[in-house]
Parts: C-alpha cells; sequence; structure tokens
C-alpha cells in the first residue's frame, strides 16, 4: 500500500483522484485546498489529514515522515494549472514521485527545469494522459498504424471539435485568466492535441485563426494528418440539434468525414492512469513535451482570421 498526498482537494477532477487512491488499494494520508467544502472527501478518506495553508501542509508531510517513519510515496496534483509547476517541484523535494493533471505545465521550458530536478532527487514526474487510454482511442491507433505500415506517405483530414459550455464564473475564476490557466487551447485542449499527435505524429505546422476569452480555433499541420480544430466555452456554438437535448457539451472527432465515437469510456480512466503508474508504466516529462510545445505555441500566436484551411465552426463567431 501506496501513501499519497493530494493537493487541489476541492477541484472538479480532484475525486477522479481519490478514487483512483482508493481503487488500488493505497491510501490519502493529506490533503491541501484553500477551499474547505469538500465533503467529498467523505466518500474516500474521511481519516486523511486536511489543510487550507500550504505551509501548515508542508510541516505535516516533512514531520508525518519523521514521526512515522513512513514517507508520501506520490502526491497526485489538481491545483490551478499555472500552479502544477511549483507542486511538483514540492512533491520531488519532499522525497515523493508527482502525478499531475493536464496540463502538466504551460510551457516547454517549464518540462526542462523539471527534468534536472527528476534527475537530482530521482524521483520522477507522471503526467495524467488520459485518452492514451480510452480503449476506443488505442484500437483508432492501431488501425492508423496498420494503414501507415501499407502507406508510409498517408496523410489524414481531421476535424476536432469540442464545445463545453461555461457560465460567467469560469471567466472570474482562475479559468479565465490566462497567465493562470494557459487559455483555452490549453485549458480544454492539450489532451486532445496530445491525443493527435499520439496517434499522427509530430505537428509540423502551427496557425491560429479565432483567439478570444471563450474560443480557439486554428489548423495543425502533423506528421501524418491536416487537422482543423475548433474549442470553445460559448454556449452560443453549441449546435441546436445538442442544445435542445438540453446538453451543454459538444464533442466531435472525424477522421477522413468518419465520426469517431469516444464519448463514453471515462469513468476509469484515472483509476487506469494509477494502475499504469503504479506498475512503472506511465507517462512521463517526454509524453508530455508535443502538445504543451503546441498550446504554448497557440499562446502566443497572432490569429491570422478566416484564411486558409478553417475549421467550419469558424462561420459562427460574429
Amino acid at each position: 500500500m501506496k501513501n499519497f498526498a493530494l493537493i487541489g482537494a476541492s477541484g472538479y477532477i480532484a475525486p477522479r483522484h481519490m478514487k483512483a487512491i482508493k481503487d488500488t488499494g493505497n491510501t490519502l494520508v493529506a490533503a491541501l485546498d484553500p477551499y474547505d467544502g469538500i465533503g467529498v472527501m467523505d466518500s474516500y478518506f474521511p481519516q486523511a489529514s486536511f489543510f487550507t495553508e500550504f505551509e501548515r501542509f508542508d510541516r505535516f508531510v516533512d514531520k508525518w515522515r519523521r514521526d512515522s517513519g513512513n514517507k508520501i510515496d506520490y502526491v497526485s496534483i489538481c491545483s490551478p494549472n499555472y500552479l502544477h509547476d511549483s507542486h511538483i517541484r514540492f512533491a520531488l523535494r519532499s522525497g515523493a514521485d508527482a502525478i499531475s493533471e493536464k496540463p502538466l505545465v504551460l510551457n516547454p521550458w517549464n518540462i526542462d527545469q523539471l527534468k534536472v530536478i527528476e534527475k537530482e532527487t530521482g524521483k520522477k514526474i507522471h503526467n495524467v494522459l488520459q485518452l492514451r487510454l480510452h480503449p476506443t482511442l488505442i484500437a483508432l491507433k492501431e488501425k492508423i498504424g496498420a494503414e501507415l505500415k501499407n502507406n508510409p506517405d498517408k496523410v489524414y483530414d481531421i476535424d476536432l471539435t469540442y464545445l463545453t459550455s461555461r457560465g460567467k464564473w469560469y471567466f472570474v475564476s482562475w479559468k479565465g485568466d490566462e497567465s493562470k490557466s494557459g487559455g483555452i487551447a490549453s485549458n480544454i485542449g492539450v489532451h486532445f492535441f496530445d491525443m493527435l499527435s499520439w496517434i499522427f505524429g509530430a505537428v509540423t505546422e502551427n496557425i491560429v485563426h479565432i483567439k478570444t476569452a471563450d474560443t480557439n480555433a486554428g489548423y495543425l499541420k502533423l506528421k501524418h494528418a491536416n487537422v482543423r480544430w475548433f474549442l470553445s466555452v460559448n454556449h452560443d456554438h453549441i449546435p441546436d440539434a445538442v442544445k435542445n437535448k438540453g446538453l451543454s457539451t459538444y464533442r466531435s472527432i472525424t477522421v477522413n468525414g468518419e465520426d469517431i465515437e469516444f464519448s463514453g469510456g471515462f469513468t476509469d480512466l484515472h483509476t487506469k492512469s494509477y494502475e499504469a503508474i503504479l506498475k512503472g508504466d506511465g507517462f512521463g516529462l517526454d509524453d508530455a513535451y508535443g502538445s504543451i510545445t503546441t498550446v504554448s505555441a497557440i499562446r502566443n500566436l497572432d490569429p491570422v482570421g478566416l484564411k486558409g484551411d478553417y475549421h467550419p465552426f469558424c462561420k459562427k463567431m460574429k
């Protein structure tokens, strides 16, 4: 049984990490979050020590190791995106491996520095890239791999659309602050970009068509794919047919016009991620580098407008 600590316990994704820790037969020793309304912990680890101040959490982790003769083996990081880098460093300095939510960090040069700290401490950083564990996407990767083996020069045409409606709170929270979340592409798109590069190869060209506070859209040329992508948290962009069903999220990936259906199968992907990490098969810094480079570039590129090969949903922009 491994000992875990968790940073960002009140966040949306934190319960999936708590469940994964429990499902893999391990224990949560301590959790940290500035917000103290987290009764969800009662469903998983009611006996875990809880802190709202980092300094007291830090002291507990250090003192607990000295007093108990045990140590924290893993620190799970579910904090706001811009804090991942600092919290990963804390984990490694505390003698623990880090398990971080996406995006691992905001810029590729942050990864370069984390590699130095990994080497110094002998500890490892794991990134939760759960789409790589989705059965439908694993099957797609195998299918594409077989086709490319027969035709190494084949290039696919892909449309990626992800719309997830968010209210006014989003833009008041850290998620609406680009310096903290990394912007729309980093916050809701990074795992899709990772998945596409994992299947179709590295990015060779990156163009941004639209960049607003609630919407990003652009074009990526991968080794084996041309990708038109559209990401938005604006409810108005959701198709009427989806709205009429009372739904507030729309997710679509088409490959050469064929829809890839992967709406289901997400329930246990964090548990699968933890199982892989505990077996030594998780995703590390090198796995995260490509998608972090992509979203960092998107953040810094100027939008060109509706020129060239842009996503059809771009016409929804007024």
